[in-house]
């Protein structure tokens, strides 16, 4: 697996050319992976290797400078996933104003066809690229065909009677707090990586120690408020289930958003250290109760149904 960021674009040599596919691939979810295989497929058919292009960050982040992305995935985690997909090449382009300013068919003429050896581009479904996303398929094959490139669409696929898409992950996240069926959508957890900080400690004093989360991606996605069953890996080692709570403590009276995990049979100091937490499905609604010993009898029956789960 070749996996390289370039600012300049180095030029490619290949004597059959690239079969590839560009996207931003946020959540590199089950659609983005069906897409992938079927343009291997395709490749290894014509004696050819497959390419997935991605940038290094949103588009929308340089062409519209107040936007703040909510990413499902980091750009670290979004080259893992990648790399674990079939593709035989991955190449990470720096999306700048420069890039951002290419017409869709100055792009495929200078970046795909002339520095990235592309002879087949596979665009998904419902891709666009190109200056405003002002063109379409039909026009992308119409350039393809001026330059000697093929341009074919992939179908899209739908899961459980639903049309895999980053935009539904993200609704299904941030908005229904539907991470088991987030999950279907993307082929693995939603995770969320970062680093323990100090809090208040006001779990530790009700016997409930959280670990507090700062999230390594600023553009981090955070899930809809609530309590999360879930499962923690500390600085990459083994896991442990965890109860993932979403929200401001309204117990307590907090008003910031926080990510805390009570980490089932662990007692360490962690703090400083690397987190990482995979959601697994919607518990319950963070809500304020009348006293602390009533929330500590509601986590005792959370504590319960995440063992027996």
């Amino acid at each position: 697996m070749n996996n390289t960021i370039s600012t300049n674009i180095p030029p490619t040599s290949d004597d059959h050319g690239y079969c590839a596919t560009i996207g931003f691939f946020d959540g590199v979810h089950r659609g983005h992976q069906f897409l992938i295989s079927k343009l291997t497929e395709m490749a290894h058919a014509s004696g050819r290797k497959s390419m997935v292009i991605t940038f290094d960050r949103h588009p929308r982040q340089v062409v519209q400078t107040d936007y703040v992305p909510r990413l499902i995935t980091s750009l670290n985690e979004k080259l893992r996933l990648l790399a674990a997909t079939d593709a035989d090449r991955v190449e990470t382009l720096h999306f700048d104003a420069a890039m951002a300013a290419l017409p869709a068919r100055l792009f495929m003429q200078n970046v795909l066809h002339d520095r990235l050896s592309v002879s087949l581009l596979m665009t998904g479904y419902d891709n666009r690229f190109g200056h405003n996303r002002s063109e379409g398929f039909e026009e992308y094959v119409r350039f393809g065909r001026e330059m000697g490139m093929e341009v074919v669409q992939a179908p899209p696929l739908d899961v459980s009677g639903m049309r895999v898409s980053s935009s539904l992950v993200r609704r299904l996240i941030a908005e229904k707090g539907d991470v088991a069926n987030a999950n279907l959508c993307l082929g693995h957890p939603f995770a969320i990586e970062g680093r323990v900080v100090e809090g208040f400690q006001e779990g530790r004093k009700i016997g409930f120690p959280t670990a507090n989360i700062q999230p390594a991606e600023p553009c981090q996605l955070v899930p809809r408020m609530g309590l999360y069953a879930a499962r923690v890996s500390i600085e990459g080692g083994k896991w442990h289930k965890a109860l993932l709570n979403v929200g401001n403590n309204p117990t307590f009276c907090r008003d910031h958003v926080s990510l805390e995990a009570h980490i089932l049979d662990f007692d360490a100091d962690i703090y400083g250290k690397k987190i990482r937490v995979e959601t697994d499905r919607w518990m319950r609604e963070e809500r304020r109760f009348d006293s602390v010993d009533d929330l500590r009898r509601q986590l005792e029956k959370d504590r319960e149904a995440i063992i027996n789960m």
